[in-house]
């Protein structure tokens, strides 16, 4: 288990070390305040959108190693199932909790900016919710 966090955390460094400074440091915020066409402003949070999905993507790996390690130990599958499970009812949960967001302002110029910003805040969420299990 200690090699699995170990070889995470340097999954995370070398992940890290690849994004460049501007885009790492992007948040629904600076794209808000750094704004000046609905264009940037929608490629700005394209980008957020990305960074958040490569760190929830970790977050995700880091849990199945940890419960496939449990599964070697114990030889119990069960949680690892249900994490599975979990997550792709999430995946679900989310797509549905934005897309009405985006339907409710569309056609408009906003429809696009509120799902990505749903799409982020809900990832964001999840991602707190994976940092505090281990």
């Amino acid at each position: 288990m200690i090699k699995k966090t170990i070889i995470l955390g340097t999954l995370l460094l070398v992940q890290t070390a690849f994004i460049p400074p501007a885009s790492a440091a992007k948040t629904i915020k600076g794209c808000e305040e750094n704004r000046t066409t609905n264009v940037a402003f929608s490629q700005c949070l394209d980008g957020v959108k990305d960074a958040i999905d490569r760190e929830l993507q970790t977050w995700i790996n880091n849990q199945v190693f940890i419960l496939e390690e449990v599964e070697l130990v114990t030889g119990r599958s069960s949680a690892l199932v249900m994490f599975k499970r979990s997550q792709s009812n999430f995946i679900t949960f989310r797509e549905n909790n934005c897309r009405w967001q985006y339907l409710a302002l569309s056609p408009g110029t906003g429809a696009g900016p509120a799902y990505k910003k749903c799409y982020i805040k809900v990832s964001q969420s999840r991602i707190k919710e994976l940092s505090q299990i281990n």
